[in-house]
């Protein structure tokens, strides 16, 4: 199914913990805003949709120079398998390796979920599913 769906409500007020995750390249990163709009991608390299959306995400990140990416791989094997997922598609925003710890905490029920966090790291925007570029752009801004 290639269909978005809006997730948020007024009564789900998610406020995510600050999470340390390692990138694919080894580096530490921050799951959270820093000052600056943010959508945080959630993701598993065996899902098919997220094969396709992920190109729209690297669009935006190209795009809009005030809007930060971060990419959350979940539910996969090893460190390998998410550096083949992102070495199909081009994508030059960090990768990090998720847990069961960071996916309950976002309350990540399905694949890709986009969630956009505002400066002051606030989840102001999210959803499940296939997202234009557009629509990723519109939820951004």
């Amino acid at each position: 199914m290639l269909r978005e769906t809006s997730m948020l409500s007024d009564s789900d007020d998610i406020v995510p913990a600050s999470h340390q995750l390692k990138t694919i390249m080894d580096d530490d990163i921050l799951l959270q805003a820093n000052g600056k709009k943010t959508i945080v991608y959630f993701f598993a390299p065996l899902c098919q949709v997220c094969n396709f959306s992920i190109e729209n995400l690297q669009n935006v990140y190209q795009k809009n120079p005030d809007v930060n990416v971060i990419a959350v791989a979940l539910d996969f094997v090893d460190a390998e398998e998410v550096k083949n997922f992102t070495m199909k598609s081009s994508v030059n925003f960090p990768i990090a390796l998720g847990n069961e710890s960071v996916k309950a905490d976002f309350k990540v029920i399905g694949y890709p979920s986009y969630y956009v966090l505002d400066e002051e790291n606030t989840i102001i925007a999210r959803s499940l599913g296939y997202s234009s570029e557009i629509g990723l752009y519109l939820r951004s801004f």
